[in-house]
């Protein structure tokens, strides 16, 4: 009898827990699914290298879905790992390294989204000798990556060209193009480097980080700072990430002349670069390009966008009270936008998206979108475009139906124009280019120093 009892319990407890390991498998898979149907909706698919994953070899167990650094870009559908969010993908290669059984292999994207890239070598050269690309323009996002190319470029440069050999009068070792986090790095490089350089800058110290909303978090990964040290801030504001940029260029003696949009880049016979803009003209042995992809904001075509009151970036949100605001995009710049807006006093905030749901923003911004639009805080239209802007209303055309609505403001967050035509300009080729090893390698040096942080904090 007792040993009935006994196998009784074991046989309930085997059962408890098998019972609760199918539960979450088919919790897993319907998460997966719905993930699938939401990536769907991009159709542009993935716009770098990204896995191919044979079926007949993928044996389900799950390790690919948990490596990668960009998020939910693999899941599990019916006990195999399939693609549901390819668009977030940028080439890691982390899941076919951590396949146990060979069954994902890395691949192009089609050739329409891998001809969109500039062609480089593995110390960041394009075509013409001495002439340089980092940074996002490059192919590699995330700014631990423009901080290690901006670093690695100029110490290219400094052993081709040496830190004590002096120049010809007017002539610099090095003008850096751009003073985001590549441009920022490479400039304090140069000054480590004892190089005689210049920054140039359209914008602001800071690049696309300067043109962040205020507030917002901005993800970092543990990286070597020129002049500085090992940064090891996991995630902080745009403010902290500009105070600690402004810390350390306030040490170092930053020559950065901003207001100045390079218009046109030549080299001469002996390779001396001419580096012209509206003002002046620099001469130098390298040139490197920290551009970065936005370029410059992308225009919908729409009668009256021409307005003032017509915008495409919004630095601070509580400027703006008691106003009826439009915010055109489906992104999470948009998003973020409207919700920032929403939070002001008195502001009626619409968000207008030609797609039927949102499919390309965060999570957690999907969740606080709902939540804003359940509370009547922002009026979300989707399936709906601008048609007019006019000086105290906006026509849109909502699901087929023309409708007019009282309006002050109107930003668009259509995204970026990169500036592709510039570099063609100046003779850089573009194409195809595998940028498997140098992402992979960056993903797998965060991924130990993160584990060494999180160990040294036990």
């Amino acid at each position: 009898m007792d040993n009935l009892l006994t196998l009784g319990i074991g046989i309930f407890v085997i059962l408890f827990f098998v019972v609760g390991y199918l539960r979450s498998l088919k919790k897993r898979d319907e998460r997966a699914q719905a993930a699938a149907e939401k990536g769907k909706l991009f159709s542009e698919g993935p716009k770098a290298q990204h896995p191919h994953i044979d079926t007949n070899y993928c044996i389900g167990c799950a390790t690919c879905t948990s490596v990668c650094p960009e998020g939910d870009v693999l899941a599990m559908i019916a006990g195999k790992a399939v693609i549901v969010n390819g668009y977030k993908c940028i080439g890691h290669g982390l899941c076919a390294d951590a396949c146990p059984v060979g069954a994902i292999t890395m691949v192009m994207a089609n050739p329409r989204m891998g001809a969109d890239m500039p062609v480089l070598s593995p110390e960041f050269e394009t075509n013409i000798p001495n002439l340089f690309v980092i940074g996002e323009l490059g192919g590699l996002a995330l700014i631990k990556n423009a901080v290690n190319q901006g670093r690695d470029c100029v110490d290219t440069i400094t052993r081709r060209f040496g830190t004590n050999v002096l120049s010809p009068k007017g002539i610099y070792d090095v003008v850096i193009v751009g003073a985001g986090p590549a441009g920022i790095s490479a400039s304090l490089r140069a000054i480590e480097n004892k190089l005689n350089y210049v920054t140039l800058e359209r914008d602001e110290v800071g690049g696309t980080v300067a043109k962040y909303p205020r507030q917002k978090l901005v993800m970092t990964s543990p990286v070597e700072f020129p002049m500085y040290g090992k940064f090891k801030k996991m995630q902080l504001s745009k403010e902290h990430l500009l105070a600690f940029w402004d810390m350390v260029l306030n040490r170092a003696d930053f020559n950065v002349s901003t207001g100045e949009k390079v218009e046109d880049v030549k080299s001469d016979e002996a390779g001396i670069f001419t580096v012209k803009t509206a003002t002046r003209e620099y001469r130098t042995h390298a040139v490197i390009l920290a551009l970065g992809r936005a370029g410059e904001p992308r225009k919908l075509g729409v009668k009256g966008e021409e307005l003032p009151k017509v915008m495409y970036r919004l630095i601070e949100a509580d400027h703006y009270i008691n106003k009826r605001i439009l915010v055109v995009g489906g992104g999470d710049s948009a998003v973020e936008a409207a919700m920032g807006l929403a939070n002001q006093s008195g502001n009626q905030v619409t968000l207008c998206y030609r797609g039927e749901r949102f499919s390309r923003i965060k999570e957690r911004n999907t969740k606080r979108i709902e939540e804003f639009s359940k509370k009547g805080k922002v009026k979300v239209l989707f399936q709906s475009n601008p048609v007019e802007f006019k000086p105290e209303s906006v026509i849109l055309d909502i699901n087929g139906t023309v409708q007019e609505i009282p309006n002050d403001y109107v930003w668009i967050f259509a995204g970026g124009t990169p500036p592709n035509e510039f570099l063609k300009k100046v003779g850089i080729s573009f194409g195809s280019r595998d940028i498997i090893p140098e992402a992979s390698s960056a993903a797998k040096e965060a991924d130990a120093e993160l584990k060494q942080l999180a160990q040294a904090a036990r």
